[in-house]
């Protein structure tokens, strides 16, 4: 069954109706939202490429897809491993144990997150990125990309440390975003405390 997305960027959010591929037995799990404590667990690295690897790839995609999303991580539907998959500009695709080369150069825009519906900051990053890391068979795999792709490969690295996108805002940013976030129907009555991110918004994922 086709389905029509709505690419939902990091960058906007608001762009271009697009079709994704044809799905077979589609895999869609629960996404989860800001305050479960999986979010701010530090994933551990995938040892083992097996079948329970590539169904993870799957559900990571067919959820990421059906939401629709730019990028997911494996935390945000719970299971701490370090996997991530991604759908930018017509670009679908995974990478695992990810170790990220940016650039000191910097950008500005607007980023969302599946874990956070509906909510969207100006969220600085850099506005390069190499990343090595390996597919789902172990092979290696270097993603390269410069602005929405950065972001994307960033954001996700992100997940995978426990680190979310209201760490790499500053404080009068993070204040707005704490208040809409606690304005938002999906938001429980008390948000839990932030993390400061430990790492530059310049350095490296890790």
């Amino acid at each position: 069954m086709s389905v029509a997305l709505e690419r939902a960027a990091y960058a906007g959010c608001a762009s271009e109706t697009v079709v994704a591929p044809r799905l077979v037995a589609v895999s869609i799990q629960n996404i989860r939202l800001f305050g479960d404590p999986v979010l701010r667990t530090e994933a551990a690295p995938v040892v083992d490429f097996d079948r329970e690897l590539r169904q993870l790839v799957k559900d990571l995609t067919d959820t990421m897809m059906d939401a629709p999303g730019a990028g997911l991580a494996a935390p945000q539907i719970g299971v701490g491993l370090r996997v991530f998959t991604y759908w930018i500009d017509g670009e679908l695709g995974h990478l695992i144990n990810p170790d990220l080369d940016l650039s000191s150069e910097m950008q500005d825009g607007e980023e969302g997150c599946l874990s956070f519906p509906g909510l969207r900051f100006d969220t600085p990053r850099a506005l390069r990125v190499v990343a090595k890391g390996v597919n789902q068979f172990g092979e290696p795999v270097v993603l390269e990309g410069s602005e929405l792709m950065a972001r994307c490969i960033q954001h996700e690295t992100d997940h995978l440390d426990g680190i979310l996108f209201i760490d790499r805002m500053d404080r009068e940013q993070r204040k707005l975003a704490m208040r809409a976030i606690r304005e938002a129907e999906w938001s429980g009555e008390s948000a839990p405390t932030v993390k400061v991110s430990p790492h530059a918004t310049f350095g490296r994922g890790m």
